[in-house]
């Protein structure tokens, strides 16, 4: 009697999840002039337009440059915050991972709100240094989550014997620790990066007139305009995520990507 239900559930949520992409993607289509279900005729139109819209174009910059700052900059800590945590003899360990994947639970509203009052009005920060901190905090959990899923299926026997055959712990760490948390390191990188550049509920709290993240710009858009465009763009964004996806599966594979994740 389970097995029905769950395979009905699981039904029931592809069909959540498919049905408004195959709606948005439809649409993107059209040949009409207003987004309409089914499309009026086929045509091409719309992805000339959203790819010649200026605003988009710059918004879409600025969300690739704040992601992929935000991804390195979460690397960077969480890469030895993980090595820390698996092979250190840090105290408190379980603490300290827990405090870098607090931001999965907190409502990013309450981050937003949090960095405003912290960084924009206590310290004067502009909107892209906040939304840069505000980013790279989501993107923590990412990179110490990931990372360490590869590093707990990594055998730690593999550096203790370059560390006995001579090796510096620098040396080590390169020759041995880092090929071991590549996958990780990758995935870690990929999910951050597609998180972040499609982030709307902390970049639209931290925008400003100097500074603008796709997701909000089209959000805008939505509320002045009723054209497909916007179905466009956001087909444009699907396809370069699914692309992201492919590459990953062709040099890492989803099995090294995500194995290990599960609690």
């Amino acid at each position: 009697m389970k097995r029905p239900i769950t395979a009905a559930l699981a039904v029931v949520g592809y069909v959540i999840m498919i049905v408004p992409i195959i709606f948005v993607v439809s649409t993107a289509f059209t040949s009409g002039s207003v987004l309409r279900f089914p499309p009026d005729g086929f045509s091409l139109r719309w992805f000339g337009e959203a790819l010649g819209y200026e605003p988009f174009m710059e918004a879409a910059l600025s969300s690739l440059q704040l992601a992929v700052l935000a991804t390195l900059l979460a690397l960077l800590v969480g890469v030895p915050v993980t090595l820390a945590v698996h092979r250190g003899r840090l105290p408190g360990k379980g603490l300290v991972e827990g405090l870098f994947l607090s931001p999965l639970i907190v409502p990013e509203l309450v981050v937003g709100l949090a960095l405003y009052q912290q960084l924009m009005v206590g310290l004067g920060l502009d909107n892209f240094s906040t939304l840069l901190a505000g980013h790279t905090a989501l993107m923590l959990p990412y990179a110490v989550r990931v990372t360490g899923a590869s590093l707990a299926l990594a055998d730690p026997a593999l550096e203790e014997a370059a560390r006995g055959l001579g090796a510096s712990p620098l040396r080590a760490f390169f020759g041995v620790t880092l090929p071991m948390l590549r996958p990780g390191i990758f995935s870690a990188g990929l999910l951050s990066l597609v998180t972040s550049f499609n982030n709307v509920p902390l970049s639209l709290l931290l925008q400003g007139r100097d500074f603008r993240t796709l997701p909000v710009t089209m959000l805008d858009y939505v509320q002045q305009s009723y054209d497909p465009m916007v179905a466009a763009a956001s087909t444009l964004i699907l396809a370069a995520t699914v692309v992201i996806a492919m590459v990953a599966e062709r040099t890492v594979g989803f099995a090294k990507i995500f194995g290990g994740i599960d609690p």
